[in-house]
């Protein structure tokens, strides 16, 4: 049998209170000089948003960080909630940017059913379509695709034998029992969620076996294996591998790719180009493995995201005079 990594308590209770006082957005800049990497960007405003969770709390802290760095002024409403409130902000110009996925941007925003499996492609129908239907324009996309997943215990994985989400639907079948499956709310509902997955592969759960619970507690349960043998995750968290779980391979394809990128109204990028410019060497930078780093210091070491972004951008050379 498997061995799981020993959790630190301290961290996950940390990490837990960071989660309850909702990851706080205040302040987030207040560390980084203005104009210290360059002026470029002097005179704009900005509000930034970005969902609720720690990847794009991260990425909502990156760019406000980097913007104020080139002489920005900048308003942090990072956390703002879920998918929707942040493309209506967006919408109603509540906020100016935030950051999407590919994935998300074809299958909720354009209502498209059937993802596209090049990455490169996916990301250009996106960007394309919103542009000419929603005049919202795109930059990027990172190399970072934070996916959906299934994810297991590794030791209970090895003793039902699944490796794939098929075996997961045969198992479904053979022994019901077994799968028993915790998920947030957002995925029970979303097209490329529970139910276009329990579609693809033929899978059919009751009601009683699926669990609606917080990003965090999904993980923690899964590695418990009481509430729940299989848990929904996002491929770049740091908690799969602190915890020693198991990703199950997406056999089918079913789930889209979900680079990360940055949105804005177009009306927004004409009036500063620049933008692209001092997004774009950042955009580059964040691949899977260093998100995983990232996202691993919020939610298993327990530290804040401003403190993490910013520590990121100095090391990386993008906060110029600070990151001397």
């Amino acid at each position: 049998m498997l061995s799981r990594p020993a959790r630190t308590s301290f961290a996950w209770l940390a990490a837990a209170a960071l989660t309850m006082t909702g990851l706080s957005a205040c302040g987030s800049a207040d560390a980084v000089e203005a104009g210290s990497a360059g002026q470029e960007l002097s005179g704009a405003k900005f509000v930034i948003g970005s969902k609720d969770f720690t990847e794009n709390i991260m990425l909502g802290k990156i760019a406000v960080q980097l913007l104020k760095a080139h002489g920005a002024d900048v308003v942090d409403k990072t956390n703002l909630g879920g998918t929707v409130p942040n493309r209506k902000a967006l919408e109603a110009r509540e906020i100016d940017m935030y950051w999407e996925y590919s994935g998300t941007g074809w299958i909720e925003h354009l209502r498209n059913t059937t993802p596209i499996q090049d990455s490169a492609k996916q990301f250009k129908a996106t960007a394309e379509a919103d542009l000419a239907k929603n005049k919202i324009h795109w930059i990027g996309p990172t190399p970072l695709n934070n996916t959906y997943a299934l994810a297991i215990r590794s030791e209970k994985a090895m003793e039902l034998g699944v490796k794939t989400v098929s075996d997961v639907a045969q198992l479904a079948k053979a022994k019901p029992d077994q799968v028993t499956l915790c998920i947030e709310t957002e995925f029970s509902t979303r097209d490329d969620g529970l139910p276009g997955l329990s579609k693809a592969y033929g899978m059919s759960l009751p009601k009683n076996r699926v669990s609606l619970l917080d990003t965090g507690v999904v993980y923690t349960e899964t590695d418990k294996g009481q509430t729940c043998n299989f848990g929904e995750v996002f491929t770049t968290d740091g908690r799969i591998a602190a915890l020693g779980l198991t990703v199950l391979e997406d056999d089918k394809k079913f789930f889209p790719i979900y680079n990360a990128a940055m949105t804005m109204r177009q009306e927004t990028f004409d009036k500063h180009p620049a933008l692209e410019k001092v997004l774009q060497p950042v955009i580059a930078k964040l691949d899977d493995a260093t998100m995983q780093r990232l996202n691993a210091r919020v939610d298993v070491e327990g530290e804040e995201p401003a403190k993490v972004s910013a520590d990121w951008l100095g090391e990386q050379g993008f906060l110029g005079k600070e990151s001397a």
